[in-house]
This record gives C-alpha cells, structure tokens and sequence, in this order.
C-alpha cells in the first residue's frame, strides 16, 4: 500500500461491497462513518446488488472505514468486501452517488 501514499500520505480505497447492501441505508451510514473520520470520496448502489465506493484520506482513517465495511449499517448483512488501493484523485468531501 505504501506505493499509493503519493499525495501527502493519502491513499484511496475502491471498494465494492457485496451481500444485503442495499435498501438498508448502507450508503447513508457510510457518509456519516466517512464524515466523523474526515475521509472524501463517494458511494454507490450498483445494478447488480453491490455498492461500490471510493475512500480517499489518511491510511489510518481509510483502512478504519474499509473495516467498518466489512459489518456495515446495522440492518445491512455483507457476505464480502474487496478493495483494490489506486492512486488519490484529490477527491472532496463524502457524497452518495444516485
């Protein structure tokens, strides 16, 4: 992970989320998590059940939320979480994706 903290110590996370994500304000729940640990990004529902997000911020902060994900909403049940860490995009703020 290290070759990816090229931004001033950011690393950015692409996560998809598989499993009961949907409905069961995941997306929502992970804005608010995001938010109180100052993480920027996005998150979506994708056509084939999974939600599909992005997490840009400090290693620390952006490895807690990735394992926030793998229990999620309190209504959600996640069966698997990938992530693959790409280059930071300088994204701003935490926004759900329609």
């Amino acid at each position: 992970m290290d070759d990816f903290e090229s931004d001033g110590g950011r690393v950015r996370a692409h996560v998809f989320v598989a499993g009961r994500v949907q409905g069961v304000f995941f997306r929502d729940s992970t804005r608010e998590q995001a938010e109180s640990r100052g993480v920027d990004g996005w998150i979506r529902n994708l056509d084939d059940g999974r939600v599909e997000a992005a997490f840009e911020g400090h290693e620390k902060d952006v490895e807690s939320l990735v394992e926030w994900c793998h229990e999620g909403s309190d209504r959600a049940k996640v069966r698997n979480v990938s992530v693959e860490y790409e280059d930071p995009e300088g994204e701003e703020g935490f926004r759900v994706r329609r």
